[in-house]
């Protein structure tokens, strides 16, 4: 099957759409990535995305709204890039844009219980496309007992390798991480989130220079980090947690960003510092991830360290994180290194996710979410 894999990350920058061919095999799929296209926002969406994501207060036609609008969004990308590579879609994954994430259950009209909500109207990618459409992959893994993320991981158990130690980073507006050891099977997997990715960084950015990024890490590598204020920072409850674990705007959205500018304008009103603090920010809270959580499971073996996401072009926090992991044996690679683009492997990944629930095959991780049980993901609209 040719299937469309569609994701739109917590940095709500844009849609990423990645063609994929999925074969079946006698013990994991076979995937070839045949292209990616990456689709920016207008300007217009992303801050009504944005507005939907932090708001206390909003109403159900605004959210109706924003749900139709998206799908109109992942219908012109994924028909666009069909049209651009003349490919026949027979399958597509939409992960749909996540504007609320509670992975902990909580207390509301008489019950206590998680729960998320992702957006984009599969009905009309469906219609547009010509071919059925697998959405709303999270409660499935949440409705048994998960924290409904990470739900990569599914695709990192393809980067096994015999002899080395795998350790995939994802760099999107959050940061998630999943060990492979040696030779190791999906039951041998850790994941999970490991704090902010480029969310922060982002915030700071359209704030301070009204740019949507930090483009290569340019204004980083102009700034000095404010070391008081990521050790402030690393006390945060969140980064001493064991796994599972999954994070979001809930935890590091627009009050966070507001935290941690405020607390480098204590010690600098140089922009350019609140910049590189926020990128060693999550330099060090992959770090930490690493060093308290994966590196005892690795017992001296070589590790491989993958990055990938938008942050795996940032130039300034890929030197940073090379000069935190490879003193602890880590080998800091881009996962370009390895065939697949950083930018396509969140859109590739549910693509393969929309195979498995095809196919009615399991594709939740429970050592990496916390489920009990292993389950079919996904909704499926016929369009």
């Amino acid at each position: 099957m040719i299937v469309a894999g569609v994701m739109s990350g917590t940095s709500a920058d844009g849609i990423d759409v990645a063609l994929v061919k999925i074969s079946p095999s006698s013990d994991q799929p076979k995937i070839k990535l045949l292209a990616h296209h990456a689709v920016p926002y207008p300007k217009a969406l992303r801050s009504a995305v944005l507005a939907a994501m932090n708001a206390e207060k909003t109403s159900t036609a605004e959210l109706a709204r924003l749900n139709w609008r998206l799908g109109v969004a992942y219908a012109e990308a994924v028909t666009a890039t069909v049209t651009q590579y003349r490919a026949k879609v027979d399958l597509v994954g939409c992960h749909g844009q996540t504007i609320y994430h509670q992975s902990k259950a909580m207390a509301y009209a008489g019950r206590s219980f998680t729960c998320t909500w992702q957006l984009g109207e599969p009905a009309l990618i469906a219609s547009a496309v010509g071919a059925p459409v697998v959405s709303n992959f999270r409660p499935a893994d949440m409705a048994a007992g998960g924290q409904g993320a990470p739900l990569v991981p599914f695709l990192d158990t393809l980067f096994a390798h015999v002899k080395r130690v795998r350790v995939l980073q994802n760099i999107g507006g959050i940061g998630n991480l999943t060990f492979i050891p040696a030779a190791g099977t999906i039951e041998q997997l850790l994941a999970f989130d490991t704090g902010p990715g480029n969310m922060v960084i982002d915030a700071l950015m359209e704030q301070l220079f009204a740019r949507r990024f930090d483009r290569n890490g340019s204004i980083a590598r102009r700034g000095q980090v404010l070391s008081r204020v990521t050790e402030t920072l690393l006390h945060e409850r969140y980064f001493k947690e064991a796994p599972p674990k999954s994070a979001g705007r809930e935890q590091f959205g627009a009050e966070f960003a507001t935290r941690v500018l405020n607390l480098c304008q204590k010690e600098s009103k140089k922009p350019e510092d609140a910049i590189a603090t926020a990128t060693a920010l999550t330099a060090e809270t992959i770090a930490v991830s690493y060093k308290r959580f994966v590196q005892p499971m690795a017992k001296g073996s070589a590790v491989d360290y993958i990055l990938s996401g938008g942050g795996a072009r940032n130039a300034t926090l890929v030197g940073m994180l090379r000069e935190r992991l490879e003193p602890l044996g880590c080998k800091v690679l881009l996962s370009d290194e390895t065939g697949l683009p950083s930018q396509a492997k969140e859109s590739v990944a549910f693509a393969l996710l929309a195979w498995q629930t095809w196919h009615r095959f399991p594709a939740n991780v429970p050592s990496a979410t916390g489920a009990d049980h292993a389950t079919v993901l996904g909704e499926i609209c016929y369009g």
